[in-house]
């Protein structure tokens, strides 16, 4: 079980694995973040790279936002059409500093807890680890619902409650 933000779906396409790739290669761009005036670029839904059989992509953004998630994709082709396997995940890094976080306020509830006594600061320290923990998690799955409709919406799949 992953501790970290994730979530995994399967999609089923009418598409051939190269319209599917097509679709995906004209709303994604492998971008350069150290040319400004291509990041200015309009258009593109995803920066990421697209392989072969596999994709890696993320929603275009304004700004920097740590819980976008990362789409990991694998596409495999069917007799009547294709399967997408996706996989949403943090970011490395962002995954790195929610692990770091949680690692610190949870030492620290020790910390306070058992070593020094204060029982107040120990509840406060993991009331802050929970806390940092759930907003991670209820932001990254609102990312992952709007990255999700912009996947089906190119995809023109519908999705059925």
């Amino acid at each position: 079980m992953n501790p970290f933000p994730n979530h995994s779906e399967v999609l089923v396409s009418s598409f051939s694995k190269k319209e599917v790739e097509e679709r995906l290669s004209m709303v994604t761009r492998d971008v350069n973040f150290l040319d400004y005036e291509e990041r200015l670029q309009k258009g593109c839904k995803f920066n990421g790279k697209l392989g072969k059989d596999a994709f890696r992509l993320s929603l275009v953004v304004d700004k920097p936002d740590s819980f976008l998630p990362l789409i990991l994709g694998k596409i495999e082709s069917t007799p009547k059409g294709c399967i997408l396997f996706l996989q949403y995940r943090l970011f490395p890094s962002s995954a790195f500093f929610l692990g770091f976080w949680t690692v610190v306020t949870l030492a620290l509830a020790m910390f306070f807890g058992f070593v020094s006594q204060k029982p107040i600061y120990a509840l406060l320290c993991l009331l802050a680890c929970v806390g940092n923990y759930y907003f991670a998690w209820n932001y990254f799955k609102r990312k992952i619902s709007l990255s999700k409709e912009i996947f089906h919406e190119i995809l023109n799949i519908k999705v059925v409650d």
